[in-house]
């Protein structure tokens, strides 16, 4: 008899056990992730709430999108553009639904998860914002560019965080190309041609339906690509974040607490001749202790001698 257990095997409460450690990192990674989640969940609140209450017809647009997640969501036309700039920041933070969420999660932890084992977290964060900006700008200039979306371009809209998370996730592989990644039924595969594979399926799938969010993961990976191949060049962006944390932005809507302000002056310099002669007179009632010491012994000493001589010491 043997038990066919595999001690290896996680059980439903590891993985609980797993997930909440990681929220509890309070990471970068951890917060981009949680982020969406909220968001997500907070959409699709609002949206059934107004189901429920029949009064969502008046706020689903003709495609089909909610009022609500297209002013979040990034438009192709200037004109519109320019009435919701926020939306170029917005719109890689909306998930369209829930298999959308979990698959660009999903590779956002694993890319995270290697990103941050060679660069930091803060350039962890600049690059999914400034992924997630290439992929807008390559969006919005491929719109208002190729006469094939000439007739779309009054509608069309962009949202998830696709391109953000290829960015992490190309920059990653091309930070380690060669760093195997198990795969359900393709075994080991080197992160490089798993990246390579995301890019060939969304430069052919353009043709076949939501060209703008294809053309968007393009422009997030070519940004992780050159961000590596070309550290030096995103200096000056990066230099945006060198002071960014997610609990100083938090800390900005805290109710600030009244603190005592500690004001220091600058003690007026001596010269040279009241230098020498404080410390002459200092060194003589320091001679006049030791002599004491050398009489009656270091019990002989009051408390008050003891500590000058033991700052003296101390500064000595």
């Amino acid at each position: 008899m043997y038990s066919q257990h595999n001690p290896y095997q996680m059980q439903p409460r590891d993985y609980w056990t797993s997930i909440k450690r990681f929220f509890n990192q309070k990471s970068v990674l951890s917060k981009l992730i949680l982020i969406n989640i909220l968001v997500f969940v907070l959409l699709n609140s609002i949206n059934l709430t107004l189901f429920l209450f029949s009064i969502d017809q008046e706020f689903v647009l003709a495609n089909g999108v909610s009022r609500i997640t297209y002013w979040l969501s990034l438009p192709a036309d200037l004109s519109a553009l320019a009435f919701k700039p926020w939306t170029l920041l917005t719109y890689m933070f909306v998930q369209e639904g829930i298999l959308h969420l979990l698959f660009n999660m999903m590779v956002l932890y694993i890319g995270g998860q290697i990103f941050t084992n060679y660069l930091s977290e803060k350039k962890l964060l600049s690059t999914y914002i400034f992924g997630g900006l290439a992929g807008a700008f390559l969006f919005i200039l491929s719109f208002n560019l190729f006469p094939a979306f000439s007739n779309h371009v009054a509608n069309a809209i962009a949202l998830g965080s696709s391109a953000s998370v290829l960015a992490i996730f190309v920059a990653s592989a091309t930070r380690v190309p060669n760093l195997p990644l198990q795969l359900i039924l393709f075994g080991r595969v080197p992160l490089k041609y798993i990246a390579l594979a995301i890019i060939v399926l969304d430069v052919l799938n353009i043709r076949n339906g939501n060209a703008g969010g294809h053309i968007a993961h393009i422009g997030g990976a070519l940004y992780g690509f050159f961000m590596i191949r070309q550290p030096n060049k995103g200096k000056h962006l990066d230099a945006l974040f060198g002071k960014f944390s997610f609990g100083s932005f938090l800390n900005q809507f805290k109710k600030p607490k009244t603190k005592f302000k500690n004001v220091y002056t600058n003690p007026k310099p001596q010269k040279d001749e009241d230098y020498l002669r404080k410390k002459a007179e200092e060194q003589a009632r320091i001679d006049v202790i030791l002599d004491k010491i050398k009489k009656s012994g270091y019990e002989s000493l009051s408390a008050e001698e003891k500590a000058k001589l033991f700052n003296a010491s101390n500064r000595h």
